[in-house]
């Protein structure tokens, strides 16, 4: 397979190239993680916390509708009414909440 001159003088040029822009290229993700990426994570972490401060944390009201939470055979865990990851607080039976532990 014969490659004529000019592909590989373009071949040559588009390598070195490549080669060329690849320095520093340590250094600067570097400098991106200080002056962006940590802020960034900073901002969020911010931003979640304040969030969560003004959140309320009373359970909604329960409504019990007919085409959510059937059962038509208990679980194979425990009394057979609470899912493998159950949370009193967040997850209600069929029939609402459970007490409150708060």
């Amino acid at each position: 397979m014969s490659v004529s001159p000019a592909a590989l003088v373009a071949r040559r040029v588009v390598a070195a190239a490549s080669h060329s822009s690849h320095e520093g290229g340590a250094r600067t993700w570097k400098i991106l993680t200080f002056v962006l990426a940590l802020p960034g994570v900073g901002v969020c972490l911010a931003n979640t916390y304040m969030k969560m401060q003004a959140h309320s944390h009373e359970q909604p009201e329960f409504v019990p509708f007919p085409h959510l939470r059937i059962r038509t055979k208990k679980f194979p865990w425990g009394d057979g009414n609470h899912s493998l990851f159950h949370n009193s607080h967040t997850n209600p039976l069929p029939d609402g909440f459970e007490g409150s532990h708060h």
